[in-house]
């Protein structure tokens, strides 16, 4: 263990009974303690919190560290509450604080916190936004002695917009401590770890020594890859593991496999809804199975109940969402059962590392589709895996709404900054430099900065916009679906979507919630609180999400080749392959090896199947307005062409497409998911949804491949 300070070290071998640190571990030591940036990378339960925390902690003592020197900073709540006994048991070694920090932290214990600076803090990043704005911290004072910053699951974040807050916030940070702050993002298996890291650098990135610190492609020890301009990413290959594909039909059928499956076992079953989610645990209850339910409209009580019951008990299932997909300790598990299919290759792999955690045991998991496209998604999603493929995780481009954001909050933070020196904040990290300058005039001009002697503070408009509790709302860049509360008594159970309290229905209104069936007794709409008993029968269970969804070119592309005969490297059930036979069957008209197919049916619909995905689809309808069906909705495999479609018109319409290719069209509803949009000029706005819709690679690559005209 050389590198970590004697008393760590006495800890890990007399403390924990650690004969050796494991290899991850092991192989972090050296850079962490050096002080370089660093990106730790492997599956779940390899021990990547203790690989960062043990070389950090050794530097805190060896260099005298003082006050809060170390963030820790996570994407859930949940999973801050989990590491956080485990981190204290740590620090109290060498005589360290740590203090927890977001959200459902009571007043008085922020205060404390505010009066005792622990050395560790572990928060989420829009809590440390509100601690930057914040008139009740004294923020140059709090992070006067900040050194480092982990960023867990920091994949989690860098594929969305909360990635671009992160960085922004830290480089406000950086600014606040006036030195570099060393950054360590501990992550599960990614595509691109090289680029991964530089993100996460921010402005740092080629100026910072910087190491990705990883399994090789065999999954043996670590390798310690030092960043430079010749190093190339690698996809690293899945673990071995027990995986299954079933097709089932049904939530009722899937139910009945899972409660006959497995029994005396610990099941963990992950679900693409949380609709999903409380059907399948209505179901299995109603099969007599011990069944715990977790997702986040469950109140944080009903699911630290529910995740705490199921660390404890034997022959139970828990139900969830992606919730549980990141690292919290729900105990030792027997089988991960996937309903569906994830949207990547990525989430599948997190998942698989719940499971074979025992010495002896295998990674497992059993995949229950419950219809055609599932199955041929999951399909497609293991022959990428089989293939030792997982997506890189790119951030979104174009974040004008971000800066946006940051510019408001850094005039929260500071009061008043000069006109001409907010962009000092952000240390030259591209989306908040001179490129958001267009963005800082419209905030001026539209009301939401007033500007007077060089110098910018919150506007009139901002106030009004974002102004509510604090300017509560300008800390978090997500935008939630609006629910009402739903009480027992005087017992949160959780939260509803509100169609379900409005539309017309005969007899009582019977929700699901919880698993369970609750009859609506009384609705206060001014406070946006629903009050429920329990009842007999089956509720139902409804909520609308916000994004853009769809499957990406390469999982559609395999979807393809799953079509065209390729079987992924797993076990089939005899369902899953005789229902695989009949999807190729049907398919003949629709897949060629040999490019693209354009098909009429009898009805005279035109469809050009593409087999592109959500994103190349959406830009190639955009392309070729002149034939694409117009106001078509869009789909992941094919594209409605115009009825009067003829290969002339075709040839004429796609000649020169791979170089005009067209940003596609933005449905104005779909701005409202864009938070802050609002305080973005409205071209801006549209302009940023559009580059985020497209997927200008996979569309010039179907443009390049032949097409062939099928019952013309």
């Amino acid at each position: 263990m050389t590198g970590l300070h004697p008393v760590v070290e006495h800890h890990i071998v007399n403390t924990l009974g650690w004969p050796s640190l494991r290899p991850l571990q092991s192989a972090a030591v050296e850079p962490l303690a050096g002080g370089s940036d660093a990106l730790l990378l492997a599956p779940t339960a390899a021990g990547k919190t203790e690989a960062a925390v043990f070389p950090l902690l050794s530097r805190m003592a060896a260099s005298n560290w003082h006050g809060t020197s170390l963030v820790y900073v996570c994407p859930i709540k949940a999973l801050l509450n989990n590491l956080l006994p485990r981190l204290e048991g740590y620090a109290a070694w060498l005589g360290r604080r740590v203090a927890l920090w977001h959200g459902d932290v009571p007043t008085g214990t922020r205060r404390k916190i505010l009066r005792e600076r622990p050395d560790i803090l572990l928060t989420t990043p829009e809590s440390l936004e509100s601690m930057l704005v914040s008139v009740n911290v004294d923020h140059r004072e709090f992070f006067a002695g900040l050194r480092a910053i982990v960023v867990d699951e920091v994949h989690a974040f860098a594929g969305d917009d909360r990635g671009w807050h992160l960085l922004a916030v830290l480089e406000r940070l950086t600014r606040v401590t006036g030195r570099p702050l060393q950054r360590v993002g501990l992550s599960a298996t990614v595509g691109n770890p090289g680029e991964l890291l530089r993100w996460l650098q921010g402005s740092g990135a080629g100026t910072r020594p910087a190491q990705v610190v990883a399994p090789d492609l065999n999954g043996n020890a670590p390798s310690v890859t030092p960043l430079g301009p010749s190093v190339r990413d690698a996809p690293q290959a899945p673990p071995p593991g027990d995986i299954r594909l079933d097709y089932v039909g049904t939530v009722s059928n899937a139910a009945t496999v899972i409660s006959s499956l497995h029994r005396s076992e610990k099941r963990l079953v992950f679900c693409d809804s949380k609709q999903l989610v409380e059907e399948l645990g209505h179901a299995l209850r109603a099969r007599g199975v011990t069944t715990f339910l977790s997702h986040a409209s469950l109140s944080a009580d009903e699911r630290r109940r529910s995740e705490q019951a199921f660390a404890e008990a034997r022959d139970c299932v828990i139900v969830s969402t992606s919730t549980l997909e990141l690292g919290i300790d729900v105990g030792d598990l027997d089988r991960v059962i996937q309903l569906n299919a994830p949207m990547t290759v990525a989430s599948f792999l997190q998942r698989l590392g719940r499971t074979g955690r025992r010495p002896g045991t295998l990674r497992n998991c059993l995949f229950l589709a419950l219809n055609e496209e599932a199955l041929l998604h999951a399909a497609g999603l293991l022959l990428l895996w089989g293939r030792h493929w997982v997506e890189p995780v790119t951030p979104p481009p174009e974040p004008r709404h971000i800066a946006a954001q940051q510019v408001l909050a850094l005039c929260l933070q500071e009061h008043r900054v000069g006109d001409r020196l907010w962009q000092e904040w952000w240390n030259g990290l591209g989306p908040f430099g001179a490129t958001a300058a267009p963005i800082v005039s419209h905030l001026i001009d539209a009301g939401y900065l007033d500007r007077d002697g060089g110098m910018l503070f919150i506007g009139p408009e901002a106030e009004r916009r974002f102004g509510h509790r604090h300017f509560m709302n300008l800390t978090a860049v997500f935008t939630a679906a609006p629910e009402f509360t739903v009480l027992a008594g005087r017992t949160e159970i959780g939260r509803t979507d509100p169609a379900l309290l409005t539309e017309e229905i005969e007899g009582p209104r019977l929700l699901l919630l919880g698993g369970r069936t609750w009859r609506v007794t009384y609705i206060d709409w001014r406070r946006r609180r629903c009050f429920v008993e329990p009842s007999d029968g089956h509720g139902r269970a409804r909520w609308n999400g916000v994004g853009i969804g769809g499957l990406s070119f390469a999982m559609v592309r395999a979807m393809r080749s799953v079509l065209l005969g390729a079987d992924p490297p797993v076990q089939l059930t005899r369902r899953a392959t005789e229902r695989l036979a009949v999807l190729r069957e049907e398919a003949v008209e629709s897949v060629h090896p040999g490019g693209t197919v354009i098909t009429r049916s009898p009805g005279g619909d035109v469809r050009w199947w593409t087999w592109a995905g959500f994103r190349a689809n959406a830009t190639l309808a955009a392309t070729l307005a002149g034939v694409a069906d117009p106001g078509q909705r869009v789909e992941d495999a094919f594209i409605r062409l115009r009825e009067e479609l003829t290969p002339d018109m075709w040839k004429a319409a796609t000649g020169d497409a791979p170089e005009r290719l067209c940003l596609p069209d933005v449905d104005e509803k779909a701005l409202n998911g864009l938070k802050f949009s609002v305080a973005l000029p409205h071209r801006l706005a549209t302009a940023t949804l559009a580059a985020r819709l497209a997927d200008l690679n996979g569309a010039a690559s179907v443009l390049r491949e032949p097409a062939r005209f099928s019952m013309l």
